[in-house]
């Protein structure tokens, strides 16, 4: 799918496809942002070859693994981040690698599939950015991009809560689970938002031709990416380091509980060890054991028994064992 928003000198936008193309060469007063989505890579690399786009640029917006990245070239500034498919308070979300072309009168977006933050500025909010310049079009993109990531982290918020108290109140081993894939999915999204804070804080400490800090709307929009993917890449952070601990207090509380097991099983096995061992000695066959004539014998062993097994059980409970 390809379509184009044309802001002409006077100020009137005009929505299309290709076609806009070229009236937006005739007018020199005029801006255009071209996406595309989905469309074929021979069909894309033809289009960005008549923007005049360098080839090494092109085939990095083509690489499906390309980590998130911002370069200059001549003519245009190559923007390279992870967009967002699909995002819920579960963790689950399908990143969307999205390439801008930002160009002196040009925005032109690449990316595989739906991408929510360019389908919501598709329309009169993009139209309106688009007549400041094409890079607050593609800063504001991001911008959104970041702020769906940022809705459903603070849903997760809520999500984690309710997980600690249900460990407090008594965790089992579907929470362990729950809490070890969230973990992972933290990781990942770590990854992500610490290549985003690379990019824009390349863009606050550098130049870039077609991103000018010394534009004031530029720089605010600048910083604006920059505080909200360092929240995002904070909030990640912590909500790994949460998950972390709630899993080490899991295991701690179940060390704690095996460890009451073993003491008991202990206590037992101490006091059971001489009463078999005297029944293991009484219980031979010998044809001589003299004490086996006493008549009060077997009340004297059973005595001697529950002596030791009762003064087992105070000294237990002495030491708090039980």
């Amino acid at each position: 799918m390809i379509r184009a928003i044309l802001v002409e000198g006077d100020g009137t936008a005009t929505h299309g496809d290709v076609s806009l193309v070229e009236r937006w060469r005739k007018s020199t007063d005029s801006y255009l942002w071209l996406d595309l989505q989905g469309e074929p890579l021979a069909r894309e690399r033809e289009l960005l070859e008549a923007f005049d786009c360098h080839p090494l640029a092109i085939d990095d917006a083509h690489r499906d693994r390309h980590p998130p990245k911002i370069e200059e070239f001549e003519g245009h500034t190559l923007i390279i981040y992870r967009g967002i498919g699909s995002f819920d308070a579960e963790l689950n979300f399908v990143p969307q690698r999205v390439a801008f072309f930002v160009g002196e009168r040009f925005l032109l977006s690449l990316h595989p599939d739906t991408a929510l933050s360019l389908d919501r500025l598709y329309g009169a909010e993009g139209e309106r950015l688009l007549r400041r310049s094409p890079e607050h079009v593609a800063l504001r993109a991001m911008y959104l991009s970041a702020g769906f990531y940022l809705d459903s982290l603070l849903q997760f918020e809520n999500q984690l809560s309710d997980l600690e108290d249900g460990l407090v109140e008594g965790g089992d081993d579907a929470l362990m689970r729950l809490l070890i894939g969230y973990r992972s999915r933290l990781v990942k999204m770590r990854r992500v938002f610490n290549y985003h804070v690379g990019i824009t804080q390349e863009l606050t400490a550098y130049d870039y031709a077609h991103l000018p800090r010394d534009v004031d709307e530029t720089l605010h929009a600048i910083n604006d990416v920059h505080e909200r993917f360092e929240r995002l890449h904070s909030l990640t952070q912590m909500y790994y380091d949460i998950c972390g601990d709630l899993i080490d207090g899991y295991i701690s509380l179940s060390s704690h509980q095996l460890n009451i097991t073993m003491r008991l099983l202990t206590v037992i096995t101490a006091i059971f060890i001489p009463l078999t061992f005297l029944a293991g000695i009484y219980g031979m066959n010998f044809a001589h054991m003299p004490e086996l004539g006493y008549r009060y014998g077997y009340f004297v062993l059973l005595g001697v028994m529950l002596a030791i097994a009762v003064g087992l059980v105070w000294l237990f409970r002495r030491i708090r064992w039980l």
